[in-house]
């Protein structure tokens, strides 16, 4: 607990209990590159396979989840397209649909505070929202963790629940680093995790970067699990993480 692994998510996943995670929250690589840039977006993964290669890389880390993930956790995953590649996003939830044992719970747009400039085009839009694509296994749809408050009953007996709107606005990032120039913010996690993490719940990062989904696990009392191919993100986690951890053994 409270460990990012310096490894492969396959790998910690394949040594993780079966059920042993309550929530999944992450932001993988999202595969649009230019095929010639030299700016690869991250200190050593290089994002730039063919379509079908991601998606079956994809389909691997989702057999992972359901493995790991607890009765009734959904998953949480943060996508978004490029301008050089519009379709791979949509290709990616369609066989996430029809090749694993998970499907589409909900769609939360996140409204960032800056957007991605496409100030060179003639046609096509500056992106100012990305999406979370909300997972839960097919035979849980009627089931799956969600934190909506039961505000009155009908006379029939039916609840009705207080509204939650698929509508995120935070900031970007909380901080620029040559590490990985694709990370999300604290605030966007922590206001995730309020919708679909129980109280003491164990969220695993697949993709944990530089820390900020264990940042935000310690600040609401969560245990977390990280996983990181990156070395040296590792170290630059662990040192935005002590100061958090550090408060926590106070209380």
């Amino acid at each position: 607990m409270n460990k990012i692994y310096n490894e492969n998510n396959i790998l910690t996943m394949s040594n993780m209990a079966k059920g042993s995670i309550d929530l999944i929250v992450t932001s993988p690589p999202y595969n649009i590159i230019r095929p010639n840039s030299t700016d690869r977006g991250y200190d050593l993964y290089k994002d730039g396979m063919s379509n079908e290669n991601y998606i079956d890389w994809t389909l691997e880390i989702f057999k992972g989840f359901n493995k790991v993930l607890n009765k009734d956790g959904v998953v949480l995953y943060n996508m978004s397209y490029g301008t050089e590649n519009t379709e791979l996003m949509s290709l990616v939830i369609a066989d996430i649909i029809r090749r694993s044992d998970f499907t589409l719970a909900d769609i939360i747009l996140w409204k960032k505070q800056t957007a991605t400039p496409n100030n060179v085009s003639h046609n096509k839009l500056t992106r100012i929202v990305e999406y979370v694509y909300v997972f839960c296994r097919k035979d849980e749809t009627k089931t799956f963790v969600c934190n909506k408050k039961e505000l009155s009953k009908r006379d029939s007996g039916q609840s009705i629940y207080e509204n939650i709107f698929n509508f995120i606005s935070s900031k970007n990032n909380d901080g620029s680093t040559e590490l990985n120039k694709a990370t999300f913010s604290t605030d966007f996690v922590r206001k995730l995790t309020n919708i679909y993490a129980k109280p003491n719940s164990i969220i695993y990062d697949p993709f944990m970067g530089t820390g900020t989904t264990a940042i935000a696990c310690l600040i609401d009392k969560h245990k977390y699990i990280g996983s990181e191919i990156s070395k040296e993100q590792c170290k630059y986690a662990e040192k935005r993480i002590k100061p958090f951890a550090s408060q926590l053994t106070m209380f």
